[in-house]
C-alpha cells in the first residue's frame, strides 16, 4: 500500500513519499474507484507503520532507536495532512481508525517541537548548524503541513513556530539551516513557502492578528527579494548539501532549489492574490 521514491528496483516504501502520492492523487482530482482503493491502502500503510509515540517513522514501525523507525515531525506532519486531505473521501471503515491515528500525531508534534518553536528534520541538516540540525527545514515543512489543518491543539505550536521563523530571518533577507547560518535557496524557499501558505490561511479566517500578518507578509516579500537577486531572476539554482543520510553523508540535489523555489514564489502569488480579493 506504500509507495517508494522511485518506480525502479531498489525502491522500498517510505512514509513520506507515500503521503506525497496520496497528496499528488487528490491534487490531480482523480477521486474514482481504483484511485481511493489505493488511497485506502496508502492510507492504511501509514496507519500501521505509526509508532507508540503518534509520529511516523520513515520505512517502518519499531522501537525509534534507529534512524528508519524512528518517529520525525516533518514526516509526521506530512502524513497527518494526508490524512486530513482524505479524510471525507473515506469509508466509514478507514474513518474510524483515522481519528485516533490523526490525534496521536498531532499530540506527537506538539510534544516533538523545541522549546523554541522549531522542529528538528531527521534526514536533512546544515554543516553549519549546532548539532548540524537543519530547523529551518523540520520547521517550515511541518508549519507547511498544519496550515490547514483545524485542530484548537495546534494554534499555539503553529504560532511558536512562526515566531521560530520570523527571529530566525537573516539580516539579508534569506534562511539558514538555523539562526546566524549562512542563506541558502533552499532554506529560504521553504520558509517562504511555509509563511506565505500561512498568511493565506489566516486571511480566509475570521480570527486575524493584523500586526502578526504584517511582519509575516513582510518576511516573506524580503525573502522573496533575496531568491531573485540569488537567483539572478531565475537563471541561477546553485544546490547546497543539506541532505543527511545514514553514516553522515551529505548530499546535494540539483532539482531541490528550483523545485523549492517555484513552490515559494507559487504560493507568494497566492498570497498576493488573495490579498486583492479580500481588499
Amino acid at each position: 500500500g506504500g509507495w517508494g521514491w522511485t518506480d525502479k528496483p531498489g525502491s522500498v516504501p517510505d512514509a513520506d513519499d507515500t503521503a506525497g502520492a496520496l497528496l499528488s492523487l487528490l491534487n490531480l482530482g482523480l477521486i474514482v474507484k481504483d484511485v481511493l482503493h489505493a488511497v485506502s491502502n496508502g492510507i492504511n500503510w501509514l496507519m500501521n507503520i505509526q509508532n507508540r509515540d503518534g509520529g511516523i517513522p520513515t520505512f517502518c514501525r519499531g522501537w525509534g532507536r534507529m534512524p528508519f523507525d524512528k518517529s520525525t515531525p516533518d514526516v509526521t506532519a506530512h502524513g497527518l495532512l494526508a490524512w486530513y486531505r482524505w479524510f471525507d473521501f473515506c469509508d466509514k471503515k478507514d474513518r474510524s481508525r483515522l481519528k485516533p491515528a490523526m490525534n496521536c500525531s498531532i499530540k506527537y508534534i506538539t510534544t516533538s517541537q523545541h522549546a523554541d518553536g522549531s522542529w528538528s528534520a531527521l534526514w536533512f541538516g546544515n554543516e553549519f548548524s549546532k548539532d548540524e540540525l537543519n530547523l529551518t527545514y523540520g520547521t517550515s515543512r511541518v508549519l507547511l503541513a498544519l496550515n490547514p489543518i483545524k485542530h484548537p491543539s495546534l494554534l499555539k505550536p503553529r504560532e511558536r513556530a512562526i515566531c521560530w521563523l520570523l527571529d530566525s530571518q537573516n539580516l539579508d533577507g534569506g534562511w539558514g539551516g538555523n539562526k546566524g547560518v549562512s542563506s541558502s535557496l533552499e532554506e529560504t524557499s521553504l520558509a517562504v513557502h511555509a509563511l506565505a501558505d500561512f498568511i493565506i490561511y489566516e486571511k480566509v479566517s475570521s480570527n486575524i492578528d493584523t500586526q502578526k500578518i504584517d511582519l509575516t507578509r513582510q518576511a516573506v516579500l524580503r525573502g522573496t527579494e533575496w531568491i531573485i537577486k540569488t537567483t539572478k531572476i531565475g537563471s541561477l539554482f546553485k544546490p547546497t548539501p543539506i541532505g543527511l543520510y545514514f553514516s553522515k553523508l551529505w548530499y546535494f540535489e540539483a532539482l531541490y532549489p528550483i523545485i523549492f523555489t517555484v513552490g515559494a514564489l507559487n504560493r507568494l502569488d497566492a498570497m498576493l492574490a488573495t490579498e486583492k480579493s479580500i481588499d
